[in-house]
């Protein structure tokens, strides 16, 4: 998969060029590299993030580079996550700049050259200064966002957050003002001459599914599972 600003695999381009779309909010966001990939509207970059379970926060603690994987969601124009109070996470990145990236891999790309092979993917790269949320109305308020978004409507069916537990949980937050997309959605692209190699080449569609709903000892026998948004 390639980065924003380094080299992938050698292979064609797709997307919308800057043109396409209001272009980038800011050029630490602007994609370099196969700058057709590029992707900078709200649509696109929203999609991507809806997706998406996992993402991972960028930091800097004492000099090194950490990278935290969290569970994320998006709520308007901020993107969200949230982790234990113990983990001190909040504490260390509270008004401080964060990077935090997501990706999905569509297809793996199979060429008849080992440095042609590829992925397929949907990407996005949001930079901001982290903001942690203090009050109990707004907390509770994502604590169902965060639900819904993986299960909607199940937020409504909940007992309320208890005081302790909303001690216990920190929501953070970046604005989704400066941010940008890189897709490939090209499958193969052999070069001139490699298509006649006897090896197979092409595309293997990689999804995301989910397994049936094991329900615990407690759940009558006629409770109907809760609804599953899962990634495409």
């Amino acid at each position: 998969m390639s980065s924003y600003g380094s080299t992938p695999a050698s292979s064609g381009s797709s997307g919308s060029s800057e043109a396409g779309d209001r272009g980038p909010a800011s050029d630490r966001v602007r994609i370099r590299r196969k700058p057709k990939r590029g992707h900078y509207d709200a649509a696109t970059i929203n999609a991507i993030i809806d997706d998406a379970i996992v993402g991972y926060v960028g930091w800097i603690r004492d000099g090194q580079p950490i990278v935290t994987p969290v569970n994320i969601w998006r709520e308007g124009d901020r993107l969200l996550w949230h982790a234990s109070v113990g983990s001190g996470l909040a504490m260390q990145l509270d008004g401080k700049p964060v990077c935090v990236t997501v990706a999905h891999v569509d297809a793996l790309v199979l060429s008849r050259a080992a440095t042609n092979h590829s992925v397929d993917y949907r990407s996005v790269m949001a930079l901001g200064t982290c903001h942690v949320m203090r009050d109990e109305a707004e907390m509770d308020a994502a604590f169902d966002g965060l639900v819904d978004s993986l299960f909607p409507g199940r937020a409504a069916t909940l007992r309320p957050t208890t005081a302790v537990e909303r001690r216990a949980t920190s929501v953070m937050w970046i604005p989704l003002d400066e941010a940008s997309a890189k897709v490939r959605d090209v499958g193969l692209i052999e070069d001139e001459g490699d298509e006649t190699w006897p090896a197979w080449g092409g595309v293997v569609p990689v999804r995301s599914v989910r397994g049936e709903p094991a329900p615990d000892q407690h759940v009558p026998a006629d409770m109907p599972a809760p609804e599953i948004r899962l990634p495409r």
